[in-house]
């Protein structure tokens, strides 16, 4: 890390992130264009006050329950999710079943074979998404997103795709697929296409995700449905909305300026 910050740093958990990402760009795991998109999260989570609210908890219950229900769930890795939390999101491949496929926009084998290390350190085994004699490609996208595992995403049908493109998320959506995703704004494409959002810091979310895979697996399919049930992931998204706008009236009053 090339930046020493004290502990006692008001912005210390931040800065120390930002390190990871920059750290991650100079090894290859995390594209130039990873920078700007992780500033652009960390602006949403200011609004969200840097903690989980009880929205977002909802939110990652039914992102659990949605891949513990599914027949054959894929986690989707970018260089960002790969550098935030790789050892959480083994965690959680390992709870609810899923196979790790590393999928890229700026897709380099350099890149591929960084993030496969990192991902390996971490624990993982198998990790699809790099073998090119089991690729295909989405018929919907034409840049290299498109490039799924023949085993993997291809065969899916829940994918979580943490920090995401839109377009893909919709194309995933076209292909009759479930689609959870992990992205601080509410309103992107992603947000408003997936089958499940995640308004949320992914560091915290994925974390907190791993806790309720290990609450919820030895529940039976029929306890989960009911639990699914409950859950509703537009009337969340909108829950996620009004927070952001009480938070920014709350912020903007006479005693907080």
């Amino acid at each position: 890390m090339t930046l020493e910050v004290p502990k006692d740093h008001p912005r210390y958990e931040s800065l120390i992130t930002r390190e990871k990402i920059i750290e991650g760009m100079h090894q290859k795991i995390v594209a130039e264009a990873g920078l700007i998109a992780h500033g652009r999260g960390e602006a949403f989570d200011y609004i969200l006050g840097e903690s989980t609210p009880s929205f977002a908890l909802h939110q990652e219950k039914l992102a659990v329950i949605t891949l513990l229900l599914a027949d054959h769930p894929i986690i989707s890795i970018n260089g960002n999710v790969a550098v935030l939390c790789p050892q959480e999101i083994v965690q959680l491949s390992q709870k609810v079943n899923a196979t790790l496929e590393i999928n890229l926009f700026y897709r380099t084998q350099e890149r591929e074979e960084a993030i496969e290390r990192v991902l390996k350190g971490a624990g993982a085994q198998e990790i699809y998404g790099i073998d090119p004699k089991t690729q295909e490609s989405i018929p919907e996208i034409s840049h290299q997103r498109r490039i799924v595992d023949s085993r993997g995403i291809a065969l899916s049908d829940c994918v979580f795709v943490p920090l995401e493109d839109g377009d893909r998320t919709m194309a995933l959506k076209k292909l009759g697929k479930q689609v959870v995703t992990v992205d601080l704004n509410p309103l992107s494409r992603t947000s408003l296409a997936a089958s499940v959002s995640i308004t949320n810091n992914i560091i915290r979310a994925v974390a907190e995700m791993v806790a309720f895979a290990e609450e919820f697996e030895n529940l039976s399919i029929q306890e989960l449905e009911i639990m699914k049930k409950q859950l509703n992931n537009k009337k969340l998204l909108q829950e996620a909305l009004k927070f952001m706008s009480s938070r920014l009236e709350e912020l903007a009053s006479e005693k907080n300026i």
